[in-house]
């Protein structure tokens, strides 16, 4: 059984708690988010579940209701170039189900997470009857284009706790992440996984980030106190 046939066989309808937090659906009309509701469905990926796969066609727009998940991609010498996480509030994969084509990325559980997904066919209507809508993916797609230019410079830099600061900044992205607020819950090894560093080195940045007054790191998260100087790298 593959990971993806077991998510698709535990899926459910959303409670009006979890839909309740879905950044878009409070800008539905009522026959649009009646629409919504009757599709969208939330799965139980564990850690290491892949939600989408490179060359995999698409047929759901998803969105993290809780936990943290990884976009990344592998090069023909079979290195991974992590883009980014997605933690809770974050919608992804709106380019590639706008053009219904495959998946050029892996997106993969970093730890158990609760994903939603909602049909490519009502993603195109929804576009089709909904400016609320279509403003949010807009949006969406503007800033996932920023975010996708910082990555690239991310991965070419060389001192690490710039490194770590800048990918910590693109996690708190208001727009991408509107329900995230100030406290991330992402422990050392999930954030080596997403930085592309070790354990012992993400450690030592955070180390310092904490000293400089930028993050404080608390019980099972990262509460961030300045992120003008994780997004600039000046601290």
């Amino acid at each position: 059984m593959t990971q993806e046939a077991s998510l698709f066989q535990r899926r459910r309808s959303l409670t009006s708690a979890e839909l309740a937090v879905i950044p878009w659906f409070k800008l539905l009309l009522p026959d649009e988010r009646e629409r919504a509701a009757s599709d969208l469905k939330v799965t139980d990926a564990k850690p290491g579940d892949y939600v989408c796969r490179t060359g995999r066609p698409v047929t759901y727009w998803f969105g993290v209701i809780d936990g943290l998940l990884k976009m990344s991609t592998d090069n023909a010498e079979g290195q991974t170039m992590t883009f980014t996480g997605i933690p809770p509030g974050g919608w992804f994969g709106e380019g590639t189900a706008l053009k219904r084509e495959a998946y050029r990325y892996n997106i993969q559980a970093l730890r158990k997470s609760m994903v939603a997904g909602l049909h490519v066919d009502t993603f195109h209507w929804l576009l089709d009857h909904s400016i609320g809508f279509n403003r949010f993916v807009m949006n969406q797609l503007n800033e996932r284009l920023g975010q996708f230019i910082a990555a690239r410079e991310i991965d070419r830099m060389t001192n690490p706790d710039i490194r770590v600061a800048r990918s910590l900044a693109a996690l708190f992205n208001p727009v991408l992440y509107p329900g995230l607020g100030t406290i991330l819950r992402i422990t050392q090894q999930e954030l080596a996984y997403l930085v592309g560093l070790s354990r012992q080195r993400v450690n030592q940045a955070l180390t310092t980030l904490t000293e400089q007054g930028a993050i404080a790191v608390e019980y099972g998260g990262l509460r961030v106190t300045d992120l003008q100087a994780l997004r600039t790298g000046i601290f």
